[in-house]
């Protein structure tokens, strides 16, 4: 089954993530990504603290994609076990 759009949770500024959901069914998977991820993501600098929300939304489709990618292939981290995103998770092979 697919993963399917769930919702943003949170920016934690201590961590330095963004947390977001996704669900395959009735299932729901914890999901996170770097804000370095995503600065990079943009091209722009760094956004503020107040932004990050915004930037999510903006991004959303993008990161939801790659979190899909990686939970097909299983690459699950942390407990719960989870899909988390870097920055060298959207970068093409040369």
């Amino acid at each position: 089954m697919a993963l399917e759009q769930a919702c943003f949770t949170s920016f934690e500024y201590d961590r330095m993530i963004v947390q977001f959901s996704m669900r395959d069914g009735a299932k729901v998977i914890p999901c996170a990504i770097s804000t370095s991820a995503m600065d990079e993501l943009e091209g722009a600098g760094r956004a503020a603290s107040s932004e990050r929300e915004a930037q999510f939304m903006r991004l959303r489709a993008r990161i939801e994609a790659r979190a899909t990618v990686k939970y097909t292939a299983g690459e699950f981290e942390g407990v719960p076990a989870g899909i988390i995103l870097r920055s060298i998770d959207f970068r093409t092979p040369r």
